[in-house]
């Protein structure tokens, strides 16, 4: 299914050969993200990742890389998350070497040049205006903010506008040099390609020498809460958006298996407990979900909803008693053998192009140091029982304390909280 191997300069070198499929993806993760940023410097990896798409030395524009990519009907892009940035080439087999060279030549070449760091500052200061005008797409920050407090993680990826700002083109280089040495870098490449060519090539066009430079590093989360919190943004709007939830596992810890099974069960599909109750059944929400962000060293489970703000008080007690139910007595038969069906459908069709998978194999190596085969994720889940499901709703929704983070018209969280602390 995949091969691994080191680099003499330390570089991860994952190949996962795909049949039936003429297209082949080369993807590089970097582990560096927003949790690794000091507070004055938040946003600069989602500034670097910008700016690696803005001219190299053999490619002097950002129309020189994008063209030569077009030309080949390239899919492309990039994308920075708190603990990991990555970039891909996704091509006709054909050209697997242009992919190879063009990442290769971003990631090592990048001129950084000046005038193009402060023309892209406008550029991410109006992608932060754009989330922020939207808050289906800002109720997850809203929530982290409030459930990882006082932590690097609760921070937003593309940072504050002053941080952007006031980055400085010092900063940005230093920042890549540290973070992107090459013992940092996972080169994935899955779907049709032939193994010992890809494997030169890939020694020939990733032999970077490892960085002088200290790579940064983040605290580890510890959750110091001792009461329900509320992170509330006051914004003028119809529908109101929420995310309510626990800290939870870290990404390695193997009680993650009940625990994605309980989310599916609760909010994980049109067939969920809470979908029926709150949207179906009672109209109170547009949609309704549940799901699970997994670090190296935390993690959290959260319902999220767009609701209607005139019934959000009913909105929040329904949620808080369906989680009641699921920590006061065990799943039914019929649900865990529906939500397990329902991961390996989704597992399996997920998988089936070429991008997806190298992504699942290559972010498993770079944030659990491991990687699981679909096989042996799917027997795990197979093993869990309607007891552990439980078990982990008792550690989770009942050991932990609440969170909650709203964007709607309202001033005032005190309500909220008073209905939190009588749950």
């Amino acid at each position: 299914m995949y091969t691994l191997e080191t680099l003499h300069n330390k570089t991860k070198l994952l190949l996962a050969p795909l049949e039936g499929t003429e297209t082949v993806t080369v993807l590089i993760l970097v582990k560096v993200g927003s949790r690794y940023e000091s507070a004055k410097l938040n946003g600069i990896s989602h500034f670097v990742e910008h700016l690696l798409f803005k001219g190299t030395k053999k490619r002097p524009t950002s129309l020189d890389i994008t063209k030569e990519l077009d030309g080949v009907g390239a899919s492309f892009n990039a994308f920075t998350a708190k603990d990991h940035t990555g970039y891909y080439i996704k091509v006709n087999h054909e050209h697997l070497e242009l992919a190879l060279d063009v990442v290769s030549d971003m990631l090592h070449n990048s001129l950084f040049a000046k005038e193009e760091m402060e023309r892209e500052r406008g550029v991410i200061i109006e992608e932060i205006n754009m989330y922020e005008d939207n808050p289906l797409l800002m109720v997850d920050n809203v929530f982290e903010e409030a459930v990882f407090a006082g932590s690097s993680l609760a921070r937003v990826i593309s940072g504050s506008k002053e941080n952007i700002r006031k980055i400085s083109h010092a900063e940005i280089v230093n920042y890549f040099k540290a973070n992107y040495a090459a013992d940092n870098v996972i080169v994935a490449v899955g779907g049709k390609f032939n193994q010992p060519k890809t494997k030169k090539l890939a020694s020939q066009y990733f032999n970077q020498p490892a960085s002088g430079f200290k790579k940064s590093s983040f605290k580890k989360f510890s959750s110091l809460q001792k009461s329900p919190r509320i992170n509330l943004k006051t914004k003028a709007t119809e529908q109101v958006h929420l995310a309510l939830g626990f800290p939870a596992y870290k990404i390695t810890n193997p009680k993650n298996y009940p625990l994605l099974l309980l989310a599916i069960i609760l909010g994980g599909n049109m067939s969920s407990r809470l979908f029926l109750e709150i949207r179906e059944k009672l109209g109170l929400a547009y949609y309704i979900k549940t799901d699970l962000s997994p670090y190296q060293d935390t993690g959290a489970l959260a319902v999220y909803a767009g609701l209607d703000k005139s019934k959000i008080n009913l909105a929040i007690k329904t949620i808080l008693k369906e989680l009641e139910k699921a920590v006061n007595k065990d799943v039914t038969a019929e649900e865990l053998k529906r939500s397990k069906e329902y991961i390996k459908g989704k597992l399996i069709l997920g998988l089936e192009d070429s991008a997806a998978r190298i992504q699942w194999l290559a972010a498993q190596q770079l944030l659990k140091n491991k990687i699981e085969t679909i096989d042996q994720q799917l027997k795990k889940v197979e093993k869990v029982t309607a007891g552990q499901v439980r078990q982990t709703a008792q550690e989770i929704i009942k050991n932990q304390k609440i969170n909650l983070g709203i964007i709607g018209p309202y001033q005032d969280k005190k309500k909220f909280l008073k209905i939190l602390k009588n749950h």
